[in-house]
């Protein structure tokens, strides 16, 4: 089995504050996301790597590693690092919900429902943050299919998404987690639970359920890789439309 030689196409900035590993992560990441990496390819080694991109090994092994916690590569004795399978891609990733639904080819749409900058004490707490911070906070009816699905709530410190401050056109167009890519802006890790209750009044009449159909719930604080609070999220789904998948790794 040939390996892909997909350093060709890594650019690494040295003069960046995010960390030279992380920026080989990402792009890894971003190359199997995207179909560049295929599942069962195999990635050069790590002495490869590093030559290639005159990067030291240990900061290769430490991006390779990374993304075999996430279970996005697989290594094996004898065979080397390679691609793990879609299953486990779209388990792993951190992405937004209109990015899942796009690569189901379910035609998300979107209504945005309140764009507004408030002051939030419990969502500016589960970032972190002083409760007096500025936050963006974002209301918005995710439809599958034009059927309703979602209901997303995301409070974002306004400072952060300020220049510019995406708008309700732009957030009707694309998932949230683009837009902030786009402006540079890159959750990596999230701490996320994941419940079901009764749906609230509102909920019930936005997702047109009906009888005593509960909601799945999900809650996310998302933070860039230095550190940097980036979303607080709450969101409700119907449980008979969508499943939330979780991998678990052995420690």
């Amino acid at each position: 089995m040939s390996a892909r030689t997909i350093s060709d196409e890594v650019m690494i900035d040295r003069s960046s504050a995010v960390p030279l590993y992380q920026q080989l992560a990402t792009q890894l990441t971003d190359a199997i996301s995207d179909g560049r990496l295929q599942p069962g390819d195999a990635i050069e080694n790590e002495i490869d790597l590093a030559e290639r991109l005159t990067l030291s090994r240990p900061t290769v092994r430490q991006a390779i590693a990374e993304l075999v916690q996430q279970g996005l590569l697989i290594r094996r004795r004898g065979i080397g690092t390679t691609v793990a399978n879609r299953v486990i891609h779209r388990r792993a990733e951190l992405t937004s919900l209109h990015e899942d639904l796009v690569r189901e080819n379910r035609a998300p749409t979107t209504s945005v429902l309140t764009h507004r900058t408030v002051t939030d004490q419990d969502a500016a707490a589960a970032l972190g943050l002083p409760p007096d911070t500025p936050l963006l906070h974002l209301v918005r009816l995710r439809f599958a299919e034009a059927s309703p699905l979602a209901v997303l709530q995301n409070w974002l410190p306004a400072a952060l998404v300020a220049d510019p401050t995406p708008s309700s056109r732009d957030l009707e167009s694309v998932g949230l987690y683009t837009l902030l890519r786009e402006r540079g802006i890159r959750p990596t890790v999230a701490r996320q639970s994941i419940g079901a209750r009764v749906p609230t009044v509102r909920e019930r009449r936005l997702l047109e359920l009906r009888g005593n159909a509960p909601v799945l719930t999900m809650t996310r604080s998302a933070y860039a890789a230095d550190g940097t609070p980036v979303e607080f999220g709450s969101h409700s789904y119907r449980a008979d439309q969508y499943t939330i998948d979780v991998l678990v790794h052995e420690r």
